[in-house]
């Protein structure tokens, strides 16, 4: 048995709480949490050729991740904003990009990753603002899960879902369990828990929570989020 830590996180296209375009905070961030993979949302610039917020050297040289290689854009990190960091000893099998249905674009991503002897599937997504839609994606991602081999898995992103228990939450619930992190928007006054860790039954949650920094306070709009797991 193996312990992992996984992560969420919003990062807003690296733009802080006073306005401001600063990378280094969202890696300072990174590195305090610590984890094992992380799903980042927001991950690319919206416009243009949707440059990856942080620079692929700056990832490089200034922490101990890479990011899951989508090979959609030629700058960006992410597909449709998501992207996946995993530490750089990790072994990265398959991978790929969820075409979700949408009113406004969204898409998710996945990979199986082998780290510490022990191999588990993530997914990242950012789902929709409209309800309708969010349910929408959420049945599409829990079809692509279920359609490959039996894995440990974990399911995360921000799932833009502001009730407790209705809407995508409940038909995720469904399927896998949630981890009861806490509240991570707005960073500055928390008051709602759009951010989301989910995982399956063949991994037993052993601690999870908000990473409530001062820098993390100013990198993002969002808190990171975090969850321990013991993998099977």
């Amino acid at each position: 048995m193996t312990m992992i830590r996984v992560a969420s996180y919003n990062i807003r296209k690296a733009i802080g709480t006073d306005r401001r375009r600063v990378p280094e905070r969202v890696i300072e961030v990174l590195n305090e949490v610590d984890a094992d993979v992380i799903a980042l949302q927001e991950a690319d610039r919206r416009f243009g050729v949707r440059s990856a917020a942080i620079p692929p050297q700056l990832l490089e040289k200034a922490s101990n991740y890479k990011p899951v290689p989508l090979n959609v854009q030629v700058d960006s990190m992410g597909w449709h904003g998501n992207a996946l960091l995993v530490r750089k000893e990790a072994e990265i099998g398959a991978h790929d990009v969820l075409h979700l249905p949408y009113l406004e674009p969204r898409g998710a991503t996945m990979a199986e990753v082998a780290l510490k002897g022990a191999t588990l599937r993530v997914f990242g997504m950012h789902l929709d603002l409209s309800g309708l839609w969010r349910r929408k994606q959420a049945a599409a991602v829990i079809h692509a899960a279920g359609q490959r081999e039996a894995m440990p898995t974990v399911l995360m992103g921000d799932l833009n879902e502001w009730s407790a228990d209705r809407g995508c939450l409940a038909d995720f619930a469904r399927h896998y369990s949630f981890a009861p992190c806490g509240r991570s928007f707005h960073a500055r006054r928390p008051v709602a828990r759009l951010d989301r860790i989910m995982h399956c039954g063949r991994m037993t949650l052993k601690g999870c929570g908000v990473h409530e920094s001062a820098a993390a306070r100013k990198a993002s709009d969002h808190l990171p989020i975090w969850a321990d797991f013991i993998v099977r």
